[in-house]
């Protein structure tokens, strides 16, 4: 730590003796000129993308902290934006995040190394995403999402509003597992309940569905109340039984590669040899054994994205690919219509939280929309089964 604010020091430093300000016209370093350059992005330029610099600590920044402290300088309202959505397009797309160098490219490093030797999604960590982000507030879920409070990708064909959209969703994932009146469905990670009380109430079948959450516990209860559904506060690890269906929905990033096989085995144990699983989940583009500093510390804490390869690998000889769907540029425009939500619930909303928070949940929403627009990010959809299951599956859209 000593060095690293010799580090810092030396920066602003060499930042004031270039002419640097405090007032935020001064020009930025040339290193991260250069870079914004290559993303067709400029500091006080005139696009809507470009970057409205209000101080210049915001340079020492990124420059020692990289994507951390660019977010974090951010929701001090050291800078702006217009669209924060396309600035992040446009560097994502240069991959201006592999191009940082010294304490931000170490920093990066130390990512892959914390997620390489420890286990960050253990059975004591599990719980630690639901008190941190998804017990935050029911009032804020309920204000940006659909009417079935679906926290994850809506499919977008053939419709034209978030509701739609999410409804649309709801019902392929159904069709997809071929559910059918009288059947055991299990959700693991099953939100505020938008899918199981979906699924009961449209296919006819019994739900069991866990969260990490207790105020997602407490809120599904309310909404599935009258249906055949039993909602569980319960790591997945615990889970006992057997189930016709098996789905999971925006769960399996909080999962970590480390548990892969756990998580596929207990999949394989509690279905049956007919059985459907259905797995949604956000994927990336290639293999990385690190995760976004900001996000973990402000919004999924140890979360981790999964990779193709990565999936591929812990299923050989576990379960068979029925069938991989991939529609990640429909949570470019989920994300853009829950921000949508969000803003214009936000004068209700600023009676709990403070200013630092709304541009917290700016700066996530929107730029998880330039990550997805970037293509860095899919949204896949597997449909698996085991290698007994005697019927031929047939794809659904």
């Amino acid at each position: 730590m000593a060095r690293f604010r010799q580090y810092q020091q030396k920066m602003e430093q060499t930042y004031a003796s270039s002419g640097g300000a405090t007032h935020g016209q001064s020009s930025p370093p040339g290193v991260l000129q250069q870079l914004a350059a290559q993303c067709g992005v400029k500091f006080n330029g005139d696009a809507p993308w470009d970057i409205q610099v209000h101080s210049d600590a915001v340079y020492t920044r990124i420059l020692s902290q990289g994507s951390l402290g660019f977010g974090e300088s951010y929701m001090d309202g050291e800078w702006d934006c217009l669209r924060l959505d396309q600035l992040f397009h446009r560097l994502l797309s240069a991959d201006a995040d592999e191009k940082m160098t010294g304490w931000a490219r170490v920093r990066l490093l130390l990512q892959v190394l914390r997620h390489r030797l420890f286990n960050l999604q253990s059975t004591r960590r599990a719980f630690q995403v639901g008190e941190q982000h998804y017990d935050i507030g029911n009032d804020v879920f309920e204000a940006m999402l659909d009417p079935t409070m679906s926290y994850s990708c809506a499919y977008w064909h053939r419709a034209d509003n978030l509701a739609q959209a999410q409804h649309n969703k709801l019902d392929m994932i159904c069709r997809k597992l071929e559910l059918k009146p009288g059947e055991r469905l299990l959700e693991i990670g099953c939100g505020w309940g938008g899918l199981a009380r979906f699924a009961a109430e449209h296919y006819g079948v019994e739900v069991v569905g866990i969260t990490v959450s207790k105020e997602q516990q407490k809120l599904a209860q309310q909404r599935c109340a009258g249906f055949p559904v039993d909602i569980e506060l319960c790591d997945y690890r615990e889970l006992k039984g057997e189930f016709d269906k098996i789905v999971s929905v925006g769960m399996f990033e909080h999962v970590g590669l480390k548990n892969y096989p756990i998580y596929f085995d207990t999949v394989t144990r509690l279905l049956k040899e007919s059985g459907l699983f259905l797995l949604h989940t956000i994927g990336i583009y290639k293999t990385i054994h690190r995760v976004d500093p900001w996000i973990d510390r402000y919004i999924f804490r140890n979360g981790k994205l999964p990779s193709a390869e990565q999936i591929s690998q812990v299923l050989d000889r576990r379960l068979i690919i029925e069938d991989w769907h991939n529609f990640g540029h429909d949570y470019y425009l989920t994300l853009m219509a829950w921000w949508e939500n969000f803003d214009a619930a936000w004068p209700a909303l600023a009676q709990n939280y403070d200013e630092r928070f709304y541009r917290m949940w700016k700066y996530y929403l929107l730029c998880c929309a330039g990550f997805f627009k970037s293509r860095q990010g899919q949204l896949w959809q597997l449909v698996l089964s085991k290698r007994s299951r005697p019927e031929v599956y047939r794809s659904v859209r």
